[in-house]
């Protein structure tokens, strides 16, 4: 089954939103945040058997192109560059994988949507990354980016229903809520909200790479996907976490 037809990079650089989301919990109760700031590029990797062998834990980013998708994460670590921005679609094609010590990991997935490239190519790219979405054993969390002003477009929805039918936690950042009215915006989260309530492990929020905003709840989530319990007694080493 296809899940979805590729189309790659971001190419509006501009998500925001003014409000946060109410149902954003404490999922990090008890246990101790990352410190998303210590990370570092790894590798790229064009298929699943390139990617790290050494990796425990992971958490896929993945969305439409113009989603905000690499904002997000250069927002959510604070570098600016981390994840490559580039208005020119196609150019990002490959798995990128950025470490958070103790063998955690962000990864950003090439966008989805309409690639302005070959068949050929688009085929090759969505095979490689279905794959990584389906065998990828360190994955344990998905976060999918969509635009507050179209959320859920039908690959996002897609991308949904293989989560859910896979039983992998996803969590929705609703991006660019600036570009709506506050509570425009609050009645666009409820709606999404209301859609998905019947879904298992999918949880949603607005977020602002431009305000800033939600960011906070997005590391939280982040750090009950990656930084376990286990993870912490074993480790008896919190240099690379933060309270």
């Amino acid at each position: 089954m296809t899940l979805f037809i590729l189309e790659f990079d971001d190419r509006d650089w501009t998500d925001a939103s003014l409000i946060h989301s109410a149902e954003i919990k404490d999922f990090s109760k008890g246990i101790k945040k990352m410190n998303f700031n210590q990370v570092e590029f790894v590798t790229s990797a064009a298929n699943l058997e390139a990617c790290p062998d050494n990796s425990l834990a992971e958490v896929a980013f993945a969305g439409r192109s113009n989603a905000g998708k690499s904002s997000a994460i250069n927002t959510i670590t604070g570098h600016s560059r981390l994840a490559r921005i580039s208005k020119t679609p196609g150019r990002t094609q490959l798995i990128n994988f950025f470490a958070l010590g103790e063998g955690r990991h962000l990864v950003d997935l090439p966008g989805y949507g309409f690639a302005k490239v070959p068949l050929k190519v688009k085929d090759k790219w969505q095979r490689e990354l279905e794959q990584y979405l389906r065998q990828r054993e360190a994955l344990v969390g998905l976060i999918l980016l969509s635009d507050i002003r179209h959320p859920l477009k039908e690959f996002d929805r897609m991308m949904i229903d293989w989560a859910v039918q896979s039983d992998l936690p996803l969590h929705i950042l609703l991006t660019k809520s600036d570009k709506l009215k506050r509570g425009a915006a609050q009645n666009t989260l409820l709606a999404v909200q209301k859609e998905v309530a019947t879904l298992d492990n999918v949880t949603l929020q607005l977020f602002s790479s431009l305000k800033n905003v939600g960011v906070d709840e997005a590391k939280a989530k982040l750090s009950d996907w990656l930084a376990s319990p286990d993870m912490i007694d074993e480790a008896g080493d919190t240099n690379n976490l933060t309270t």
